[in-house]
């Protein structure tokens, strides 16, 4: 693309009304004299005036960006404008629908390995702010949680100090612990567990990182709503839940409020160092959350014929959950292993004086504002014609004041 510039010296001809004439001019292209870059501070070269075709002075890398949550938040990221280095593992085709969150150019991938240092330094080198979203809700062959939460985690945080990134932001998980009560197994939670140590390792490694504990998050294609609408989490028409679900509190939160948050803390200085909670605005008995689920799915006692019963008094389902595991061990059928059923009922333990989503400026969504919403592709008799105010509004669960 040429540029015009005056020529020095330039001659003005004279017309015979008196007027000035026209001016001589000359076309550089930008090939003939490369412009010196004052400095190589990615900060240092914003354009634009903000939104997805400008840049914001944000070099993220964003690991885990093909999971549940890393979509929302590159998404947030390409939409003020950062450009995004996205390593991925295995099939790229998986990664390859993140390129339109981001304008022509700000969007890259690179391939890497958890455990392959050499391709972490490689994405990582040009950031300025890391994000590491990485995890597993079930162990595998080939990962564990340790070498997922803990050894992966640390890795990650070594590295970007190494690199200079500026500022590391890590996902945890609320109500981890070193030692988690048991309910259905004699150990409890190795997931809680391990995200415990994996707070302590990037502590290690990466002093001033941001770290995030959420609760259970729900959204598009989530885990925790298409948990308790998939079939084989129910026995028949029957729903077992630990003392029916009386004794556990949730307080889960959208996931478009937790990506928000991450981008908050990003551009907020005062953010380095600190934990903060991503748990969402109410607090539900989780017996009042699985029956509004359904009411909302017309799958209630009235509709379809469901019930809730106690957990303990059915031997048959954890039978279920163990030959679910060995069926499908690398990707269980609905979600359903041990490690979800154990987790699934711990209550939500939200620390007073720590940090959460509203100090970073975040407005939290209600999940009755949004739920019905999620829930309605599993609505029975989805393309039943129905009259107007033919099926009653769901009643929306009781939150605890």
């Amino acid at each position: 693309m040429a540029s015009l510039i005056l020529v020095n010296g330039a001659q003005l001809a004279k017309q015979q009304t008196g007027a000035l004439g026209i001016i001589c001019l000359k076309a550089n292209y930008s090939s003939d004299a490369p412009r010196k870059l004052r400095t190589t501070n990615p900060a240092e070269m914003k354009r634009g005036t903000g939104g997805r075709s400008s840049f914001n002075g944000v070099v993220a890398t964003v690991f885990g960006a093909t999971g549940f949550l890393g979509r929302y938040v590159c998404n947030k990221l390409g939409k003020t404008g950062s450009q995004l280095i996205i390593p991925y593992r295995a099939d790229h085709y998986e990664a390859l629908r993140l390129k339109l969150v981001g304008d022509l150019g700000q969007v890259l991938f690179t391939p890497y390995h958890l455990c392959d240092e050499e391709s972490i330094y490689k994405a990582v080198k040009h950031s300025n702010v890391v994000i590491n979203m990485v995890g597993r809700d079930w162990e595998t062959k080939n990962f564990t949680f340790d070498d997922v939460h803990v050894q992966g985690a640390r890795r990650l945080a070594r590295i970007s100090k190494q690199a200079g990134v500026e500022k590391f932001i890590h996902l945890s998980s609320l109500n981890c612990t070193p030692n988690p009560t048991p309910i259905l197994t004699k150990e409890g939670s190795k997931f809680l567990k391990s995200k415990y140590y994996g707070e302590l390792a990037v502590r290690e490694e990466f002093p001033e990182a941001v770290i995030f504990r959420p609760a259970d998050v729900y959204g598009q294609e989530d885990r925790f709503l298409r948990y308790y609408a998939h079939l084989w989490r129910r026995q028949f028409r029957g729903m077992p839940l630990w003392y029916k679900g009386e004794r556990t509190v949730k307080q889960p939160v959208h996931c478009s409020d937790v990506a928000q948050g991450i981008v908050n803390a990003i551009k907020d200085s005062d953010s380095q160092g600190q934990v903060y909670q991503a748990v969402g605005p109410r607090r539900y008995k989780l017996s009042e959350l699985v029956d509004w689920f359904h009411r909302e799915m017309r799958k209630d006692a009235d509709w379809w014929g469901y019930w809730r019963y106690d957990l303990r008094f059915d031997p048959t389902f954890m039978i279920k959950v163990k030959l679910t595991e060995f069926v499908s061990p690398s990707f269980p059928v609905g979600d359903l292993h041990t490690e979800r059923v154990e987790r699934e009922y711990v209550t939500d333990d939200v620390k007073k004086g720590v940090p959460t989503l509203e100090d970073l400026g975040v407005n939290l969504t209600l999940m009755e504002d949004q739920v019905p919403w999620e829930l309605r592709p599993f609505r029975a008799a989805l393309y039943y014609d129905a009259e107007l105010g033919e099926f009653e509004k769901p009643t929306p669960p009781q939150f605890i004041q």
